[in-house]
């Protein structure tokens, strides 16, 4: 279960990484081919660690790599 987890969080950094703009997780879970609500509880983790932060826009959250200070 852990390796799954961490797994599924490379890979949501790996396309945010891509993704400078940002994404909703409705778009990051048919981009990996995952149910929203399972994408949900990796994107939680990874806020949780700082890793990604959300931004409100409109009626949608957008998720976005923080940016690692040189």
């Amino acid at each position: 279960m852990v390796d799954n987890m961490v797994d599924m969080q490379k890979k949501v950094v790996k396309l945010l990484i891509k993704h400078s703009e940002g994404l909703t997780t409705v778009e990051m879970a048919r981009m990996l081919g995952t149910n929203r609500h399972t994408l949900t509880k990796y994107v939680y983790a990874l806020l949780g660690a700082q890793i990604i932060y959300q931004r409100k826009v409109g009626p949608a959250k957008l998720c976005y790599l923080k940016k690692v200070k040189a």
